[in-house]
């Protein structure tokens, strides 16, 4: 069985101490769904307001005020979240999760594998995209493609099945949404809709897949 997940990387989340996160998993990702508990919220959002502030000097006194550091994160112009989809064979034990600089808003990108694109989804490492007619096989690690030194179990998804798990991972997503929401009318109960807003829009959560 093939499962797809919305998955954040943390590392931004280390130290972080304005409101309670969760204790760092070992390999410091997060499956986002409605499943997560309050502080694994908090660790997400955490690293939302991080990644999205990283001009701020140490001292700066946003630093120190979560009111004020989410209200600029709502108020920017457009935030992203470091990650991306992760692809699992529950069977073989396949892993492939998107490697560092990949963005979770960019999802949706995912769609066009249906049509034979090709994705770039990150470096070090570097997962890669074959298409093999009716499958799509995704390599854990390609970064030496070009000499054909794929690394890894790849996993193998069915074409037709794209749009089905994608469908999954948007109704995770849209769990996570209600979380946050409700996690904001706690911490910031004036910005809750604006939070939840600015996450539905910048990460394309709520549109319609296929328009």
């Amino acid at each position: 069985m093939i499962v797809m997940d919305a998955a954040l990387e943390t590392y931004e989340a280390q130290g972080f101490a304005l409101w309670p996160i969760a204790p760092p998993t070992a390999d410091r990702v997060l499956l986002l769904s409605g499943g997560l508990s309050p502080l694994e919220v908090g660790t997400a959002m955490a690293v939302w307001v991080g990644y999205n502030n990283p001009d701020l000097d140490p001292g700066d006194p946003l630093r120190a005020d979560a009111g004020a550091l989410l209200r600029r994160t709502v108020e920017d112009e457009c935030t992203i979240a470091p990650g991306g989809l992760c692809v699992r064979d529950t069977v073989s034990g396949a892993l492939v999760r998107s490697g560092c600089c990949c963005g979770l808003e960019t999802w949706r990108e995912w769609l066009d594998l249906a049509e034979g694109a090709e994705l770039w989804l990150g470096h070090d490492p570097s997962p890669r995209i074959e298409h093999l007619g009716t499958v799509v096989r995704i390599w854990p690690d390609g970064r030496d493609a070009a000499a054909q030194k794929l690394v890894g179990r790849p996993v193998e998804v069915a074409v037709a099945e794209l749009d089905g798990l994608l469908e999954d991972v948007q109704g995770k997503l849209r769990g996570f949404l209600g979380l946050a929401g409700r996690w904001a009318e706690r911490y910031a109960p004036s910005l809750a809709g604006a939070l939840a807003d600015r996450l539905d829009t910048d990460w394309a959560i709520s549109a319609p897949l296929r328009g």
